[in-house]
């Protein structure tokens, strides 16, 4: 391969390497098989910020008990971060990682300096899959918090080469918050991997089944399935015991109510010290507390069962931590392989953002990249716009159990590329369908952020519900309704995309009063993906059509068919 000495020294300058190579240095390709710890960062750089970037463990557990996501109150840091000014930060990428790097390097150079446009063509999709096989490279690297800065950029915005895109776009780039302060299970690449390499995400599930393991190994992650199974079935019971102890509160706090005013007797006029009986109003009071108790007594019973449920999945819990104690440790890491298994599963991930004749380019590029600050899948945007779309459709991350909904926001994978849809990779965990999250993926250089996000979310919305109704999901709920609906118009095609596009007009339109959808759709939706009851209320005003609907809740509430 030529060195970048041999070509136009414009193209050398784009490139970022003729400012950090020493006069009469020979940048071969040995320049890329060198030790990755000599990467420097800037003087005015604090390293002390970079040695994690990754989420935060606590934004992966599962917390029922909380309603909605918080407000997001810094979309941008303050300052820039220098990382990207940095001369050395192509080499820096390229550095230390297998044969990949030099060849997109090779690739990379070609593709910028011909002007043959079907040699450019060529080019371009010579480096799809030289760019995925370079970040095959990175991925294990991503585990290790002492991973040179620009390796992990790479990762996360698909960004090699900062001066392929415009200074304004570096400049807001540069003011993207690294870390998730967030709270929230929204991951860029590199922290999906780190995740994944750490042990705390599992891996994504596949079509295909994993090779039987033999050893500790396999023991080891037999019982981490169980451990899962039980976590579902602990935190299941934990929150149905935590809503029968509410209950149980509110009732007691009427007994108390009712109680203080049955005594309350006021004195008898010409009689002293002798008070009045009881009155008509306190005398009704003894059968409202007969009730109340009965209500007490069913509360009661139902209480004392989860908290069976919640001390017998305790002492599962402890026996599966024991027995796992007993293990080696090293039977529970994170293998290579597994890590590499991932990264083959978020291509494909990353392929179907673009579908088939979508830009599949993964390099972060001025020629592509059209987003504005706010429109770009920033993990605090994708999080507004989730924040908006839960407004509408307040039941979109509920799963119910037990009559019991349970909010769980999926995890969301925000991958660089330059789809336009989103869309739910897995629903839940195969080994605790209660309270596990499911995982969604969002392309972060869409068209349209609002849309890539509805896309996802209303993907879950039928894989969840598809799941609930089993094989019945032609015929029974939210899916057999639609699907109902879909063979009884005779159309042809995906009947799930037929649901996601009439899904993003429920959203968009038909929330704001403006009638886009079929009569029969309609009618689904509102029930099965209902607003908010003070949407509702609003809309009734509005048209004949929602005041027809809204009776309809009216009428199923009163017959116990809702």
């Amino acid at each position: 391969m030529s060195g970048i000495e041999d070509i136009d020294p414009e193209i050398a300058a784009l490139l970022g390497d003729s400012a950090n190579l020493p006069a009469g240095d020979d940048s071969s390709d040995s320049d890329f098989n060198g030790d990755e710890n000599d990467y420097d960062l800037p003087a005015s750089r604090d390293t002390s910020k970079d040695e994690d970037v990754s989420a935060s463990t606590d934004a992966l557990a599962v917390d029922l008990s909380v309603s909605q996501f918080k407000p997001i109150e810094k979309f941008f840091e303050d300052e820039p971060n220098p990382v990207f000014d940095d001369p050395k930060y192509y080499k820096t990428c390229f550095t230390g990682e297998d044969e990949s790097a030099p060849r997109l390097h090779q690739l990379l150079t070609k593709y910028l300096t011909t002007q043959d446009r079907n040699d450019r063509s060529v080019y371009r999709q010579q480096i799809i899959a030289a760019y995925w096989n370079f970040l095959r490279s990175l991925a294990p690297k991503m585990g290790n918090s002492k991973t040179p800065l620009p390796k992990r950029m790479a990762m996360r915005y698909g960004m090699v080469l900062p001066t392929l895109f415009a200074p304004e776009h570096k400049e807001f780039f540069s003011r993207a918050i690294m870390e998730n302060n967030t709270g929230e299970p929204i991951l860029y690449m590199d922290e999906w991997l780190k995740e994944i390499a750490t042990g705390k995400l599992n891996p994504s599930l596949t079509d295909e089944l994993p090779a039987k393991k033999k050893g500790p190994g396999a023991d080891q992650q037999r019982i981490q399935q169980l451990k899962s199974k039980n976590d579902g079935k602990m935190q299941s019971a934990e929150s149905l015991l935590t809503s029968r102890e509410n209950e149980r509160d509110r009732l007691e706090l009427q007994i108390q109510d009712r109680v203080t005013q049955l005594m309350e007797h006021p004195p008898v006029i010409g009689l002293q010290g002798h008070k009045q009986p009881y009155n008509e109003m306190q005398r009704k009071l003894f059968a409202e507390m007969n009730q109340i108790f009965h209500q007490l007594q069913r509360v009661d019973k139902e209480l004392a069962g989860y908290l069976r449920e919640l001390q017998e999945a305790h002492e599962i819990r402890y026996s599966l931590d024991a027995k796992s104690a007993d293990m080696p440790e090293e039977a529970a890491s994170v293998g290579v392989e597994e890590i590499l298994n991932e990264m083959t599963t978020v291509r494909q991930m990353a392929k179907m953002t673009c579908g088939r004749q979508g830009n599949q380019f993964p390099i972060l590029t001025k020629e592509f990249f059209h987003c504005m600050d706010k429109e770009t899948g920033f993990r605090e945007n994708v999080l507004r716009e989730l924040a908006w779309i839960e407004s509408v459709d307040p039941g979109c991350f509920c799963r119910i159990h037990r009559n019991i909904p349970n909010r769980i926001v999926p995890y969301v994978l925000l991958v660089p590329t330059y789809g336009d849809s989103g869309f739910c990779w897995e629903p839940f965990d195969r080994f605790n369908r209660i309270t596990s999250r499911g995982r969604i993926v969002i392309p972060m250089y869409p068209r349209n952020l609002k849309i890539a996000c509805l896309t996802a979310v209303a993907d879950l919305r039928w894989q969840v519900a598809k799941e609930k109704a089993s094989f019945d999901w032609m015929s029974d709920g939210l899916t057999g309704q639609y699907y109902q609906f879909i063979e009884g118009k005779k159309l042809k095609g995906d009947v799930k995309q037929f649901f996601i596009d009439d899904y993003i007009l429920w959203m968009t339109k038909e929330a704001n009063g403006t009638q886009k959808l079929e009569k029969e759709v309609r009618a689904i939706f509102w029930r099965y993906l209902p607003f908010t009851q003070e949407r509702k209320e609003d809309l009734k005003k509005r048209s004949m059509v929602y005041q027809e609907l809204f009776q309809r809740d009216i009428n199923r509430s009163m017959s116990d068919g809702y």
